[in-house]
């Protein structure tokens, strides 16, 4: 909870700041870069930084929370914070980067703002910093206790047993630990981080979903080559889809996430787009490996069939499932009993009292929890996983 002296100056001086800090972001991540350029080696995504989406997304988490703080005095925002979290636990964040963070931060801060940031300003926003930083220790320190992992690091090498071409722009590795040892445990729905060598040698990490895991301890991830259309294309990605063959090794996480399906009795409503697809296939593999009857609806949206990864394994785990059915969407080529066009809900019948899983991308997620919120469904029962660094928290209609 911010202290009352600060909570007004934070509420006085939270339009000027946030009406400031794309350009508090880009100059922090400037300056920082600069001088600790191994951050960028092995830790931060370097195609965020030169889109911008990462320092858009430091800034929305910053705003966001002081807003909470704010408007909510006596609450923590677990939910934006726990998603913060995780994501930096599969890239290995430690305690001691949190100092770097606040030391070019606050420079930056001053740099933009000059003479406005008083000596009373600058020691609110540094409230606000530490009860968010925090937190975020807190939380990753049980992530990472839960996870068995000691310093932040949990990479691990693992074996490629086998390759899937899904679709013309979707390949799935099945992977088993290379050493022979233990697999860490892993809740359908989360996903782990995968880091690749690039030309230059610098080390990326990218996150992707678990979309399988069998009991022999092979574990599968689905990867969609990002096509720039008029941006760069994605490195990791590609660089997945160019080199990577049966036999290689590659470099993975302990899983990780805060969207992962939660055993109970509720239905269930699975709803994704294009690779959205991935945890939702792990999350039907749990259901069918664990023989649930809970009522499960599975919504689906594609280019085309062809551009359906992971179609085949949802149409058979659906079909063994004692209460489950689906519904498809696609643009062009759909079939049978298949719909045309975007995912539309209007005459789909939303059991009472589901709990909904969302996956794909941000404006279809928008659109698809407006209507089923519309439709009944509670907001707080609606759980979505976002793409790289947009933290979006929907509003509680």
């Amino acid at each position: 909870m911010l202290s009352a002296e600060s909570a007004a100056i934070v509420r006085s001086t939270l339009p000027v700041i946030g009406a400031s800090l794309d350009d508090i972001t880009a100059r922090f991540y400037g300056s920082m870069f600069a001088d600790r350029p191994e951050l960028l080696d092995g830790l931060f995504n370097r195609g965020n930084q030169a889109s911008g989406a990462q320092r858009r997304a430091l800034a929305g988490s910053i705003a966001a929370f002081a807003t909470m703080l704010l408007d909510n005095p006596g609450e923590r925002p677990d939910a934006l914070l726990a998603r913060i979290a995780h994501k930096h636990t599969s890239l290995g964040v430690t305690d001691d980067q949190y100092v770097i963070v606040h030391k070019y931060l606050f420079g930056a801060i001053a740099e933009v703002l000059g003479d406005a940031v008083t000596p009373d300003v600058a020691a609110a926003w540094d409230e606000v910093y530490w009860l968010m930083a925090g937190s975020l220790i807190a939380m990753e320190a049980r992530l990472y206790g839960e996870a068995g992992i000691a310093d932040g690091d949990s990479r691990r090498q693992w074996r490629v047993v086998e390759r899937r071409e899904e679709t013309p722009d979707v390949v799935s590795f099945l992977l088993r630990p290379a050493d022979g040892g233990p697999v860490p445990p892993a809740r359908p729905g989360q996903y782990v981080s995968v880091e690749a060598r690039m030309p230059d040698g610098v080390r990326q990490l990218r996150q992707y979903s678990l979309s399988g895991a069998d009991s022999d301890g092979t574990r599968r991830i689905t990867v969609k080559r990002v096509r720039g259309e008029g941006g760069p294309d994605g490195e990791v990605s590609n660089l997945l889809h160019a080199t990577v063959r049966e036999g290689d090794e590659l470099t993975l996480t302990a899983p990780f996430g805060d969207v992962a399906l939660e055993d109970g009795d509720a239905p269930l409503v699975l709803a994704s787009a294009g690779i959205g697809c991935t945890p939702m296939v792990a999350m039907l593999e749990h259901l069918v490996r664990t023989g649930s009857t809970r009522r499960v609806l599975v919504l689906h949206a594609d280019r085309s069939p062809a551009d359906h990864a992971l179609r085949e394994d949802t149409e058979r785990l659906v079909a063994a499932l004692p209460d489950a059915t689906r519904i498809l969407w696609y643009e062009a080529g759909s079939t049978g009993d298949e719909r045309s066009g975007w995912m539309d809900l209007a005459g789909v019948e939303i059991p009472e009292g589901a709990t909904v899983y969302l996956c794909g991308p941000l404006p279809f997620m928008r659109v698809t929890r407006s209507a089923l919120i519309g439709a009944g469904v509670a907001a707080r029962d609606v759980h979505y996983e976002v793409f790289g660094p947009d933290l979006w928290l929907g509003a509680e209609d």
